[in-house]
């Protein structure tokens, strides 16, 4: 079992150098071979040399506090040692205590940055296809105002962590098959800063930062689509400790139109026209992204052809240019005849020579099941 060095001078464990020197002197002044030849004053007079050795020593106390004992011939630790029980857990605990952690090494800083954010926003068709400016809210992390991201309450500040003096980490000695080794881990006190903060701020309990909602303009591009991201660097997350703040990102989202459909940068629509007015010809008015346009029908358009408007769509993102506004033509074939109507259509399927078409057939198109059965026939 290893020696008591503290109770041998009879101190405290938190005594200061000066308790510890006083008390040695005092020992010393009593024990001396020169005072008492008493063999058993010796051996007490060699302990209380070997106690003072130690703990006036700044490195060999702090060994001994974790566990070791300096002054071991066989460079003894706290326990029985050995790979296992009592030693070394790990040959990672045995790869530390040679080659050490760097990324743990040191105190770690209270400031870190701060995390990105992610809001959604929400606008029409027209707004993304020309840009805009936008008026957001968002609530995030700022920098507490009362303690500036100090965390520590107004009128302190962060202390020297007194367990592990501001290093951020507390050696162990363990004794293994290679002998007395000393790893290094975060301390516990203070998880690694070095420093602790006695009387935290009441504002942000300590962090150094509040929640708070703040107005952001953001400008929107002309040609965003929907999950198109627009960054706005530093708008994000104040880090802990009053740290740098993370990006905050604006997710676009855009509403459906009562008439048009965009695929790409080009706006789809469809029109629907009487078989009359397809056969003859016509002009439809068109409440477009640029206004009131009006749609030229030829005569004789059928069902299905389109109308394209150059230049009528959305702005591209990148590049000059707009895409295409495409109007769809469907043609209605009436359903309901009055009697007048029905001779009329059918005075003029005589005079066209349609009153027994005989029709033009073509294959007709087939299902994904026939599609497949042709296909494991060969056909």
């Amino acid at each position: 079992m290893a020696t008591d060095y503290y109770a041998v001078l009879g101190v405290r464990r938190d005594a200061s150098q000066d308790e510890i020197k006083k008390a040695f002197r005092r020992l010393a002044r009593e024990l001396h071979p020169d005072v008492n030849p008493d063999p058993k004053t010796q051996e007490r007079f060699k302990e209380i040399n070997a106690a003072y050795e130690v703990l006036s020593d700044p490195q060999k106390k702090q060994v001994y506090d974790l566990g070791g004992d300096p002054l071991s011939a066989s460079g003894g630790g706290g326990g029985a040692g050995g790979f296992g029980a009592g030693g070394f857990g790990n040959f990672s605990d045995i790869m530390d205590a040679f080659f050490g952690n760097a990324a743990q090494r040191g105190p770690r800083s209270r400031t870190r940055r701060g995390q990105d954010a992610m809001i959604r926003l929400e606008i029409d068709l027209n707004e993304a296809a020309f840009g805009t400016t936008k008026d957001i809210q968002v609530d995030t992390a700022v920098v507490c105002t009362t303690c500036s991201g100090e965390g520590a309450a107004p009128g302190t500040s962060a202390q020297t962590c007194d367990m592990c003096r501001g290093r951020g980490e507390v050696s162990q000695v363990t004794r293994s098959f290679l002998g007395q080794v000393m790893t290094s881990r975060p301390c516990p006190q203070c998880q690694g800063f070095g420093t602790v903060v006695p009387t935290p701020c009441p504002e942000c309990a300590g962090d150094g930062r509040t929640r708070s909602r703040r107005t952001l303009t953001v400008k929107i591009p002309a040609g965003v689509d929907n999950g198109t991201r627009i960054q706005l660097a530093g708008e994000g997350e104040v880090g802990p400790g009053g740290g740098p703040a993370g990006d905050l990102y604006v997710e676009i989202h855009e509403l459906s139109h009562a008439v048009f459909q965009r695929r790409g940068d080009d706006l789809h629509c469809t029109v629907t026209l009487p078989m009359t007015a397809a056969a003859l010809g016509t002009q439809v008015p068109l409440e477009t992204l640029d206004g009131l346009e009006e749609i030229d029908i030829r005569p004789g358009t059928q069902s299905g052809q389109s109308v394209p408007l150059h230049g009528r769509g959305v702005t591209h993102l990148r590049g000059g240019g707009r895409g295409d506004l495409i109007v769809h033509v469907e043609v209605i074939t009436p359903t309901k005849l009055d009697p007048e109507q029905e001779r009329l259509l059918r005075e003029l399927s005589k005079l066209r020579g349609e009153e027994r078409p005989t029709g033009q057939f073509q294959p007709g198109q087939q299902g994904l099941f026939s599609r497949l059965k042709d296909a494991f026939n060969g056909r």
